[in-house]
């Protein structure tokens, strides 16, 4: 195995391999590829070290064996390969920089292998990688002061008869779609889905939870794919003793919502201050919000908004609209 130090390049880890990032390849007749059956995790660092690293790896272990993926290698393993692919690039990250705080999204996913009717018959090995790429904070630097627009759509949540919510998993056409209506009816709106029966489930890139009476409400975790970053909001809320419950959320509650707050890896937390081209409480991000944005950025060390902003300066970015800061099409990589 080439050791990561020795690659000159940004590295990633493919089956155990270091490799320089440009080499990273997965064959087209992979079934990741060629049937979308992949596990994901996303995370991201703060100080170029990854963020909640046992949290979604636990997810990917049970979200493999929902899916009847063998892992090939110790997730142990893995935490270690995340650990030195973030090191490696960040210090190439700092070095280029021209503002600080150059943090990462790390990528991690895994597939079945070789579709066999593409490889005369023959199964292939699982497949496992990791890679970073520089986290793109002029896509929601704004957001922290302003918040997003969210958008009900016809695009429904996939039903749990075709896989259960709580695998992480690839396969989100549902998302584009979701989101190319939503931004149809709002430019740089991003879409709610809902199930068939009108239960709220999540955003494209977030999971949701709405504010109400200054207690913070989230969709049961049989609604939703249950959030990384969500479980980590809980977990300071109940430090600032800001009461949280769980039960099914409707398009009414978020529209009667006092706040809605969306948790996702790349962003930690962001407002949304616009439901369906009506504004959510005041139209400005509320108290709740910042009450942990701020309890967020004490625990990582730094000013998570901040990081955002000086990022965001240092990147092109396009003409702002109403609707959202860059108003462009949301980006659907962004995690919960």
């Amino acid at each position: 195995m080439a050791a990561v130090e020795a690659i000159l390049a940004d590295v990633a880890w493919v089956d155990g391999q270091y490799v320089p990032r440009a080499e990273l390849t997965v064959p087209v007749g992979d079934a990741g590829f060629v049937l979308g059956a992949t596990v994901t995790e996303q995370l991201r660092t703060f100080h170029g070290r990854p963020f909640l690293v046992e949290e979604h790896l636990a997810r990917l272990g049970e979200s493999a064996a929902i899916v009847g993926i063998e892992l090939p290698l110790p997730l142990a393993d893995v935490a270690s390969a995340a650990a030195h692919v973030a090191a490696h690039n960040h210090s190439r990250a700092a070095a280029d920089a021209v503002a600080p705080g150059p943090d990462l999204g790390i990528v991690i996913f895994l597939t079945p292998g070789d579709v066999p009717a593409q490889h005369g018959g023959r199964s292939g090995r699982a497949r496992m990688a990791l890679h970073t790429f520089p986290l793109a904070f002029s896509m929601w630097a704004a957001a922290y002061a302003h918040g997003l627009a969210l958008r009900s759509v016809s695009v429904r949540q996939v039903p749990e008869a075709c896989w259960p919510l709580r695998a992480k998993v690839r396969s989100r056409l549902h998302y584009f779609l979701a989101d190319r209506e939503a931004h149809a009816a709002e430019p740089g709106a991003r879409a709610v889905l809902a199930h068939l029966d009108g239960r709220i489930s999540e955003t494209s890139t977030a999971n949701v939870a709405v504010v109400r009476g200054g207690a913070i409400v989230a969709p049961l975790p049989t609604d939703a794919l249950p959030g990384v970053s969500l479980a980590y909001a809980r977990r300071l809320a109940e430090t600032l003793g800001i009461a949280w419950r769980e039960e099914s959320l409707r398009a009414a509650d978020l529209a009667a919502a006092d706040e809605i707050l969306l948790t996702s890896t790349p962003n930690c937390i962001l407002p949304a201050t616009r439901f369906d081209g009506r504004p959510v409480g005041d139209a400005r991000p509320g108290p709740v919000f910042r009450a942990l944005m701020a309890a967020w950025s004490a625990a990582v060390g730094l000013d998570i908004a901040a990081q955002a902003r000086a990022g965001a300066a240092s990147a092109p970015l396009r003409p702002a609209t109403a609707a959202t800061p860059t108003g462009q099409l949301p980006d659907a990589s962004s995690d919960p």
